[in-house]
């Protein structure tokens, strides 16, 4: 059986260049291309091809981005495209990803399709996932606190970027991200989340509340060392005692 392959590149030359190697290769298909991030994330989930060719560096959602929102289970093989700095270079490298540098090398690139092969010949499947989890893991921490989540609903792929969040309430199994008068639920835990977003800007205020600080208009206090807190854009939200030492610090900023 043929490998079923998906070209993802914002860039017509360099989805050009990956088909024009591909053109002579027997044992892969191209059944797609994409030029953006959130168009990846839709012909992925519809195509489930067998391998990608991702490409780092894109507007608005990049590679990493692309694989972060995908199911772990269900990962194909990925080899990176990538002009990307050093740092990266090495993360690949240690975690067993392949790459192939712009412009690609054909030789390089025939080396890389043959891992991919042999991957696809011995079903290690778990053993491929698991090293990208691992490149995805060293790359946020040198990333840091996000700056977007990647929010599907409806069969629609949202991005909403983190400096728009308002407030977070937890739903059930999901939270909901309420921004610009909109509210979006995403599958997380708070608890992810909070560790997710930076502390100089987010507060925890109540198990199921998060909120932006830069929001916050007012502080009323309630009995018991709970306070209500109005934001400008007129939502009222109520903090617990449990959540009372993370609150200080916006008490002491707002004194």
């Amino acid at each position: 059986m043929k490998l079923r392959a998906l070209i993802v590149d914002d860039e017509p030359l360099a989805r050009e260049g990956v088909r024009e190697l591909l053109r002579n290769e027997d044992g892969v298909e191209i059944v797609g291309e994409c030029s953006d991030g959130i168009q990846a994330i839709e012909e992925i989930e519809r195509l489930t091809p067998d391998l990608l060719f991702l490409d780092v560096q894109m507007p608005e959602l990049n590679g990493f981005d692309v694989v972060e929102s995908l199911d772990v289970h269900r990962l194909p093989a990925v080899v990176f495209v990538t002009a990307y700095d050093e740092y990266a270079l090495r993360a690949f490298d240690i975690h067993a990803v392949d790459y192939l540098l712009k412009p690609l090398d054909p030789k390089r690139f025939r080396e890389a399709l043959a891992r991919v092969k042999e991957w696809a010949a011995h079903r290690n499947g778990p053993q491929v996932n698991q090293n990208l989890q691992l490149l995805l893991e060293d790359i946020k921490r040198q990333r840091g606190y996000v700056s977007r989540f990647i929010v599907k609903s409806l069969g629609r792929i949202r991005v909403v970027t983190v400096s728009d969040i308002d407030w977070i309430g937890a739903e059930g199994d999901y939270a909901c991200l309420h921004t610009k008068g909109k509210s979006h639920l995403f599958r997380e835990t708070m608890n992810a989340l909070e560790q997710q977003l930076d502390p100089a800007r987010f507060l925890r205020i109540h198990r199921s509340t998060i909120v932006n600080i830069d929001r916050v208009k007012e502080l009323q206090p309630l009995a018991h060392g709970e306070y209500a807190l109005l934001l400008d854009t007129g939502t009222r939200l109520s903090s617990s005692r449990s959540h009372r030492r993370n609150l200080d610090r916006l008490l002491k900023t707002s004194g």
